[in-house]
């Protein structure tokens, strides 16, 4: 049946011309027999006034009578061309507007038609409820990836862009069951539920978990006291952007080195990718002179990091790799460590960069 009427849509369409060039043809026409009427009259010795009055009562059909004596058959000429060839460009005009209009309103509710129609018929996929900063994000990289994926949104603007990019959306309130089941909610896979307001977030939670039990749901928390009640709604997952750049940035200060050591390596970046989908992390720190394990040996480091690390791999300052370092090789001033991480990468990092604690023997410090 959708195919049916884009058949007859584009049959139209080719019968008819363009309807914005039909539009752009009529007025063009319709200005050109205005200009040159009131050119005509101006010759003939009428003023500007009353050469546009008179042309534009008469191309309109309004009729309000002559504001001069049509008494000679140059100006007889002139009021029937212009009576002729205006009235037909206004007709023609109005009809390619009328046209316009109508094949915009008809390709409007075809093309929600035919979105729905291929929401209805995806499985597995991703729903991702609001369009700001982080929905942008997140529906960029599902576009990227090309995993199926539907935006609800209740902003109509923002909806209809999204249109534009290709998206699959549905224009409404993403808290309303009605608009998660017109998403495809009992077939989808997850739902990212990343508006800015926590309330919504839960309410939207509570909703999806009822409509599929089986759904993963991932949600976005502004207050870290919304975490717990993000979970106790129904989350599998639950995300705090705020905490998440408070981390980055300590990361960032904590492990200088990462970066740059990881950008000049592709399978290093691969490896660090695979690790963090196992929740670990390989992190590079570069260790400072009279640092708190500057000296010690691997396995004594490992020991006092309590299982929170391990060391996989040394670069000393002359550039000397030792992959694979054994308990028994010490940790020197300058040297890069590769460092795979789980728990807090933060206290990882500060073993390595703090000052060693003074030892206390009686009432001296050493």
């Amino acid at each position: 049946m959708a195919n049916e009427r884009y058949r007859l849509s584009d049959t139209a369409n080719d019968v008819l011309g363009s309807p914005g060039r039909n539009v752009i043809i009529a007025a063009s026409f319709v200005l050109s027999v205005c200009v040159a009427s009131v050119v005509a009259y101006m010759v003939v010795g009428w003023s500007f006034s009353d050469a546009i009055y008179m042309v534009v009562v008469t191309i309109f059909t309004v009729g309000y009578g002559e504001v001069r004596p049509i008494d000679t058959g140059t100006l007889r000429l002139i009021t029937g061309l212009t009576i002729a060839l205006g009235c037909t460009g206004m007709i023609v005009l109005t009809g390619a507007l009328v046209q316009l209009f109508t094949v915009l309103q008809l390709r409007r509710m075809l093309g929600l038609d035919r979105m729905q129609n291929q929401i209805e018929h995806l499985r597995d996929h991703t729903i991702v409820c609001g369009l700001g900063r982080i929905g942008t994000q997140v529906t960029a990289e599902l576009h990227a990836a090309k995993a199926p994926f539907v935006l609800v949104e209740r902003d109509a603007a923002k909806a209809e862009e999204a249109r534009d990019q290709g998206y699959l959306s549905v224009l409404g309130e993403a808290t309303d069951e009605a608009t998660l089941r017109a998403a495809g909610i009992e077939r989808a896979s997850a739902i990212a539920t990343v508006l800015p307001d926590d309330a919504t977030n839960v309410f939207i939670t509570l909703s999806a978990r009822s409509l599929n039990p089986g759904i993963q749901i991932i949600a976005r928390g502004e207050a870290p006291s919304t975490e717990n009640k993000l979970y106790h709604a129904g989350a599998d997952k639950v995300v705090l952007p705020t905490h998440i750049g408070a981390e980055r940035i300590a990361e960032i200060i904590l492990y200088p080195a990462t970066e740059s050591y990881f950008s000049q390596s592709g399978p290093m970046r691969a490896m660090k990718r695979d690790l963090h989908d196992l929740g670990l992390e390989l992190e590079v720190v570069r260790v400072a002179e009279g640092g708190t394990l500057t000296g010690a040996t691997v396995g004594s480091a490992e020991q006092h990091g309590r299982g929170g690390f391990f060391i996989v791999q040394i670069e000393r300052a002359d550039g000397v790799v030792i992959q694979h370092p054994g308990d028994d090789v010490r940790i020197e001033a300058g040297d890069a460590v590769v460092l795979v991480v789980r728990g807090s990468r933060i206290s990882a990092g500060t073993l390595f960069t703090a000052p060693a604690e003074p030892l206390r023997s009686g009432r001296n410090f050493f």
